[in-house]
């Protein structure tokens, strides 16, 4: 693989499918795969790469609809999302590997987790979406019909500066949205053209409609049972709301929860050296999945707990409920 260094985390080209994907890949050892956010590319990750690289394989793609890689008209949901991360992996003749997956990513990293078990070591879900239906309005506007306009009417002259005076106002008024303004208004820096902006509003609407999020993974996530789980969330987060994050640790097994507090929806952004501390702490205490089909088939029979029981939620929805109010009662303290 690539030597580790800055100058090293540039991005590298190969065709799956007829298509142009774009990566970056660095380093040596057991894999990690960096899947970021709608919008976004691999870009976001690469001031934590080198480090990241120093123990370890690093592939941060740019997904398909995405930063340098091809823009079709395609199938932009989770499924396909994930299916492509596997077909990109087996092109780099890499088996299996960590996945780290913000936002839309982390939704990818459950999907690519659920669809190939056998290939998954273990899961970082970073402000994930997936794990419940709430998500900030303006996600929900640009789902709508006529988005397409609104995302281009942003890149008229002199509407730059309005909405950085927005950005500045909602920051200076601590808002939990402040928080989030500035990597928002570079999401929309992204689309400079009709493609970039038909691609991501496709991929939104996959997974995203007026009423909030419409992919839930919380119905399949007592199957990562075994699955060493860390999830990570800004206490702040005004895209994916940090309730998710305390619904997903009562429904993932054994799952592992760390709150960045004051952070927003990019906490590896606010804080890197805490995130990479706690990457590095999780990759060294924990071992790989050790996936067996028959486990997967028994728990798959065995059906969610409480599936038996008169409320077929019931129970899941008490372990929420525990989690969100011991979580109320310590933000209290």
């Amino acid at each position: 693989m690539h030597a580790v260094g800055d100058h090293d985390v540039h991005l590298s080209h190969h065709v799956v499918h007829g298509y142009r994907r774009a990566y970056r890949i660095v380093g040596e050892g057991p894999a990690i795969l960096l899947i970021h956010g709608i919008g976004d590319s691999s870009a976001t990750w690469a001031n934590l790469i080198p480090e990241l690289a120093r123990n370890h394989t690093v592939i941060a793609p740019d997904l398909l609809g995405h930063g340098s890689s091809d823009k079709p008209r395609a199938d932009y949901s989770v499924a396909g999302y994930a299916n492509g991360m596997r077909d990109l992996l087996g092109v780099l003749g890499i088996e299996r590997a960590t996945l780290v997956g913000h936002s839309l990513g982390g939704g990818v990293a459950m999907q690519f987790a659920y669809q190939f078990p056998e290939r998954t070591d273990r899961l970082i879900l970073v402000s994930a979406g997936g794990v419940g239906s709430e998500v900030t309005p303006i996600l929900r506007a640009v789902s709508l019909p006529g988005a397409d306009l609104m995302l281009s009417a942003l890149r008229l002259p002199g509407m730059r500066a309005q909405v950085g005076l927005f950005t500045r106002l909602m920051r200076l008024l601590d808002t939990d949205l402040g928080q989030d303004a500035a990597e928002l208004v570079d999401l929309v820096d992204a689309l400079p053209d009709d493609t970039s902006r038909s691609a991501f509003i496709s991929t939104l609407r996959a997974v995203v409609d007026w009423r909030g999020q419409v992919v839930t993974m919380l119905d399949r996530c007592y199957l990562a049972e075994g699955m060493p789980t860390l999830l990570l969330w800004g206490s702040r987060d005004s895209i994916v709301p940090v309730d998710h994050a305390y619904g997903a640790h009562a429904a993932m097994p054994g799952s592992r929860l760390e709150i960045f507090e004051g952070a927003g929806h990019f906490p590896f952004h606010s804080d890197p050296a805490r995130f990479l501390s706690l990457v590095d702490d999780f990759m060294r205490t924990t071992t790989p999945a050790n996936w067996s089909q028959e486990r997967w088939r028994d728990l798959l029979r065995a059906g969610r707990p409480g599936s038996a029981a008169g409320d077929p939620d019931e129970a899941f929805h008490r372990a929420v409920e525990r989690d969100l109010r011991e979580a109320s009662e310590r933000s209290a303290t």
